[in-house]
């Protein structure tokens, strides 16, 4: 249940980002708007590896989560560090494919979730 729901925040907030990017290329505030945004999906991002983890040690589930949550968690540092040195030609579209893994595993793990209701 804590993995989906950092699944859920997690793409909230990579949904989020864009919407702060736009307006730091349209507003006096953008830049401070959009830094907010990443510190948001980087301690979702956080929040993301604890649920993993704790999905998986008590629960006896498989390690998988705990993997995807890590590698996911490296490339939003790499997102943060290309977006500081202003690299946006690697920062747009990583940023895109970020917010597209997000949503591909909010699916599988809502996909399991109806697997495992229709087996009760």
């Amino acid at each position: 249940m804590f993995l989906r729901i950092a699944i859920i925040l997690q793409t909230v907030a990579l949904f989020a980002a864009p919407i702060t990017a736009g307006l730091l290329l349209s507003s006096p505030h953008g830049r401070a708007l959009h830094s907010v945004s990443a510190y948001g999906v980087f301690t979702v991002g956080l929040v993301h590896v604890a649920a993993a983890i704790l999905a998986w040690r008590p629960g006896g589930g498989s390690p998988r989560p705990i993997l995807y949550a890590a590698g996911f968690f490296g490339l939003t540092l790499a997102q943060i560090a290309l977006g500081i040195a202003q690299v946006k030609t690697v920062h747009v579209p990583l940023g895109v494919l970020l917010f597209g893994m997000s949503v591909l595993q909010l699916s599988l793990v809502r996909a399991k979730r109806g697997t495992a209701a229709r087996r009760r």
